[in-house]
């Protein structure tokens, strides 16, 4: 078993490559679901959850709950929905999420510019062609600036995914057979040790989700079951916080032991 995550700029085939290749491993595709779970779950509106996975940090900044918030809920709905396996998700961040599963491939779509702005202008109508290019140049500028924000790593980087495929030379329906032969690969096959990574990620990611809206700066991870919650002592105090994050903490699936450390304000060197 293994899952897929396909990574591509705006009309560039990644939504059809995702849907063949699903289609031909008999996997479910995820795309919008992951953002829909989320919504339903955490009673947040779809269009905020929506804007913090595709806009740029300028407006994720206008958000009541600041990004945080946002991309937690989005990210805990993913994980849990990845934990099953034969899934291929398409969309921006699946890669970051789960970058230390070695059972999830990671692909990466490109696609010349002239051929996105003909995608473009075809699915979308009545643009000319300067305004098509300038939107698709809006687009990619805003999802690089959201992953070195987040992250500090650039979406382009090729060092980020297992296969890059370029759509030029090669078609729609090269692209899927080459990532559904991958896929394929003894390597890319869940095994206890990278299923006990995904558990431990999607157990992090629910602890944050849970927490981040009483400690939006909160730090959450998990090894082993063994969680590690961590914020700043700028606004909180731990004598109050602490038994309440544990409590909290506790109701989450997949939590064994917890340690909550209290950072001063030093520690960030402010």
């Amino acid at each position: 078993m293994s899952s897929i995550t396909i990574s591509r700029g705006s009309y560039s085939y990644g939504k059809e490559i995702a849907e063949k290749v699903a289609a031909k491993l008999g996997y479910e595709c995820v795309g919008r679901d992951a953002l829909l779970d989320a919504s339903g779950t955490f009673n947040i509106p779809e269009i905020k959850l929506v804007e913090a996975i595709h806009d740029a940090p300028s407006i994720l900044g206008r958000f009541t709950y600041g990004k945080e918030r946002y991309i937690s809920y989005i990210q805990a709905a993913l994980l849990n929905k990845m934990q099953k396996d034969n899934i291929v998700y398409h969309g921006l961040a699946g890669h970051f999420f789960m970058k230390n599963v070695s059972h999830v491939l990671k692909v990466r779509i490109i696609a010349d510019l002239e051929d996105r702005i003909a995608n473009k202008i075809k699915l979308e109508g009545s643009l000319s062609r300067e305004a098509a290019q300038r939107l698709l140049k809006k687009d990619d500028e805003e999802r690089i600036k959201w992953s070195q924000h987040l992250y500090g790593i650039d979406t382009r980087d090729s060092s980020l995914y297992d296969l890059v495929v370029h759509i030029k030379i090669l078609t729609v329906e090269n692209a899927v057979d080459i990532i559904c032969n991958t896929a394929r690969l003894e390597r890319f096959q869940a095994t206890p040790e990278s299923q006990r990574a995904m558990k431990d990620l999607v157990t992090a990611a629910s602890v944050k989700a849970a927490l981040v809206p009483f400690v939006p700066d909160v730090n959450v991870s998990c090894s082993q079951g063994n969680v590690q919650v961590s914020f700043r002592d700028r606004k909180y105090s731990k004598d109050n916080l602490s038994g309440e994050i544990e409590k909290i903490t506790r109701t989450i699936k997949g939590v064994e032991k917890i340690e909550i450390r209290v950072h001063s304000i030093s520690d960030y060197g402010g």
